[in-house]
Formats: C-alpha cells, structure tokens, sequence
C-alpha cells in the first residue's frame, strides 16, 4: 500500500525563532529591560551635555571666523 505523506521532511519556509508567551503583569504593562533604561539615560546625558555645551559658547560670546 502506497504511503500518504512522503518520507522525507518537508522544507519549512518561515524560519521564526519560538518563544514562550509573555506573561502580563496585572497592570497589562511589559516588563522594562535594564538595555532601555540605560539607553534613556543615555540619551538624555548627551542631551544634557549638548546643552551645556551649547550653552556655554553663547556665554563666552564665540563668534565665526
């Protein structure tokens, strides 16, 4: 009797990584990552820093070559 599903395994074509579900907080917020808050802090350092420096060379009056 002939088989109904061939041998060999059928190539899958969506190669997706599977990763359990999440489970959500009562809140139904999700969970902050320590790599977000580090990069917020960072960005709010630079433009902290891109502020003072800006504010600096307004006060010292440099003017263009």
């Amino acid at each position: 009797m002939p088989r109904s599903h061939p041998t060999r395994r059928v190539p899958r074509h969506h190669l997706a990584l599977h990763r359990p579900p999440q489970r959500r907080d009562s809140a139904g917020a999700q969970a902050l990552r320590t790599s977000d808050l580090i990069l917020a802090l960072l960005g709010v350092v630079m433009l902290g820093g891109l502020a003072l420096a800006a504010a600096f060379v307004l006060a010292a009056g440099a003017t263009a070559p």
